[in-house]
C-alpha cells in the first residue's frame, strides 16, 4: 500500500475518534434544547414561580461544573476514555428519571446528576480530540464539538416541536405520558448511542505515557501516524511531564501567585463565553420570543431557524480557525456579538407593555430583533462557540492539562449556571432591555480582553505549549 493510501487510513480513523467523542457535545446540545421547551410543563407539574424554574432548569448547570472539575482530575487518574463511558452512563440514567418522576427533588438530583455528566464531556471531548489529532488540523476537528453541540440544540428543538404539534402543545398527552416528559425521554436515545460507540475508540496516548504505559500509547500513535512518527512522538510527550511526579491540582499554580498566567487566560475565555447571554437563547429561546411577543409555536420555529444558522456558522469557523487563527476569529466575533447584541438592547427598549405585562414589540422592531439575534448566533458561533473548546482543549502544557481542565471548567459552567439562573427574574424585573445591555457590556469588555491575554495557539504541536516553567 501506498504512503498516500496510508495516510489516507489514518485520517479516516482521527476522523472516526473525532464524531465518537464530540457526541458528548451533542448530549450537552441536546439537553439545552430539550428543556427550551418544557419551561410550561415544569410550571405545571412542579407548581414553579421564576426562581424556581430557574433553579430547576439551572440545576443540570451546577452538575456541570461539578463534574467538569472532577473530570479534569479523574481523567488523569483512570483515563479519558473511562470517565467519557462514566458520563455517557449517567445521563442515560438521569434522562430516563427526568422524564417519568413525578417527585420535584428526585427531577431535580436526576438533572443534577446529568449534569455533572454533561460537564464531564464538555471538557473531555475537545480535550481528548486535541491530544489525538494532528496540529495542522486540530482546530478544525475540535471545532466539530461546537458543531455537534449546535446539532444537538437544533435536533432537540425538531423534536420538541413536533411533539408539542403532535400533541397540540407541550402540555398536551402522548401515549399517556405529556409530551414535555417527552423531551426529556427522548435524551436517553443519544446517550445510550454514545456509550456504545466509546467502546470503539482508543485511550488518549498522552494519558498513556503520564501512566509510564509508553507501549500502548505508542500502537495507538502508530495506527494514527505511522511507526516512525509514534516513536519520536512518544519521546515529545514523555519528555513534556514533569519528571518528579504525576499531573496533579496544585500544577495550575506557581511561586508568589495563586493561578500561572496561562490558566488565567483559560478563565477569560471560559467565563466571558457565558457572560454574553448565549444560553438564554439555548435555554430561554421559547420564554424569550414569548415575551417579545410570539406565540409558542412562532417561538419554537425561531429556535429551529436558529439553530440550522447555527451549525451553518460553525462549518464556517471549522474552514477558518486553522487559516486566520483563534485569536483573529475571538476578536471578530467579540465585535460583532457586541454590535449586534446592542441592536437587540436597542429593540426591546423600544417595546410596550400590554394588560398582562408581556413586552410587546411592534413588527418593524421584531424583525429587528430577531435579524440581530440571528445574527448575534452566528458572530458566537464562527468565533466563542467553538474557538473557546478549541482552546481550553490545546493551550495548556501536557502536564497541565488535566488540572487547568477542571479550573477552567468549573469557572465555565458556574458562569453558565448564573447566567441562566438570573435570566428569570432580570428579564421580569429589569426588562429585557436592561438584561441585554448586561451581556453587551460583556460582549465588549471580552474583546479587549482577548487582545490583552490570549496568545495564538494556531500551529503548535501540544508539547510546544507554554505555561510549564511560567513564573
Amino acid at each position: 500500500m501506498s504512503e498516500s493510501g496510508q495516510e489516507s487510513i489514518r485520517l479516516s480513523l482521527v476522523g472516526a475518534i473525532v464524531a465518537v467523542a464530540t457526541i458528548g457535545g451533542l448530549l450537552f446540545g441536546y439537553d439545552s434544547g430539550a428543556v427550551n421547551g418544557t419551561q410550561a410543563g415544569l410550571r405545571d407539574a412542579f407548581a414553579l414561580d421564576d426562581a424556581g424554574l430557574g433553579f430547576t432548569v439551572g440545576s443540570l448547570l451546577i452538575g456541570c461544573a461539578v463534574g467538569a472539575f472532577l473530570a479534569g482530575r479523574l481523567a488523569d487518574a483512570v483515563g479519558r476514555k473511562r470517565v467519557m463511558m462514566m458520563s455517557a452512563i449517567i445521563f442515560l440514567i438521569g434522562a430516563l428519571i427526568q422524564g417519568l418522576t413525578s417527585d420535584h427533588i428526585l427531577f431535580v438530583i436526576a438533572r443534577f446528576a446529568g449534569g455533572m455528566a454533561v460537564g464531564a464531556a464538555s471538557v473531555l471531548s475537545p480535550a481528548y480530540i486535541s491530544e489525538v489529532a494532528p496540529a495542522q488540523m486540530r482546530g478544525r476537528l475540535t471545532s466539530v464539538q461546537q458543531v455537534m453541540i449546535i446539532t444537538g440544540l437544533t435536533l432537540a428543538f425538531v423534536v420538541n416541536y413536533l411533539l408539542a404539534q403532535i400533541a397540540g402543545d407541550s402540555l398536551g398527552v402522548i401515549a399517556g405520558h405529556p409530551a414535555w416528559r417527552w423531551m426529556y425521554l427522548a435524551q436517553s436515545v443519544p446517550a445510550a448511542i454514545y456509550l456504545i460507540a466509546l467502546f470503539s475508540i482508543p485511550e488518549s496516548p498522552r494519558y498513556l505515557v503520564s501512566r509510564n504505559r509508553t507501549g500502548e500509547a505508542e500502537a495507538i500513535l502508530g495506527r494514527l501516524f505511522g511507526p516512525i512518527t509514534a516513536s519520536a512522538k512518544v519521546k515529545e510527550i514523555r519528555a513534556s511531564f514533569s519528571h518528579d511526579h504525576r499531573p496533579r491540582l496544585r500544577d495550575v499554580t506557581a511561586p508568589g501567585t495563586i493561578l500561572r498566567p496561562i490558566v488565567w487566560a483559560g478563565l477569560v475565555l471560559a467565563v466571558f463565553q457565558q457572560l454574553v447571554g448565549i444560553n438564554v437563547i439555548f435555554y430561554y429561546g421559547e420564554t424569550l420570543w414569548k415575551l417579545a411577543g410570539a406565540s409558542e409555536e412562532t417561538a419554537l420555529q425561531r429556535n429551529i431557524i436558529s439553530g440550522f444558522v447555527s451549525i451553518a456558522a460553525c462549518f464556517v469557523a471549522i474552514g477558518l480557525v486553522d487559516r486566520i487563527g483563534r485569536k483573529p476569529l475571538l476578536l471578530i466575533g467579540s465585535a460583532g456579538m457586541a454590535v449586534t447584541l446592542g441592536s437587540m438592547t436597542w429593540a426591546f427598549t423600544s417595546g410596550s407593555l400590554d394588560m398582562a405585562g408581556n413586552l410587546v414589540l411592534p413588527q418593524s422592531i421584531g424583525m429587528i430583533a430577531l435579524i440581530a439575534a440571528n445574527l448575534y448566533v452566528i458572530f458566537f458561533n464562527i468565533s466563542w462557540g467553538p474557538v473557546m473548546w478549541v482552546m481550553l482543549g490545546e493551550m495548556f502544557p501536557n502536564q497541565l492539562r488535566g488540572s487547568a481542565l477542571a479550573v477552567c471548567g468549573l469557572a465555565q459552567w458556574a458562569a453558565n449556571y448564573a447566567v441562566v439562573q438570573s435570566f428569570p427574574g432580570m428579564a421580569s424585573g429589569l426588562g429585557l432591555g436592561v438584561t441585554y445591555a448586561f451581556y453587551t457590556c460583556c460582549a465588549a469588555i471580552s474583546f479587549f480582553l482577548v487582545r490583552s491575554f490570549i496568545k495564538e495557539t494556531k500551529g503548535k504541536e501540544l508539547e510546544e505549549m507554554e505555561g510549564w516553567h511560567e513564573s
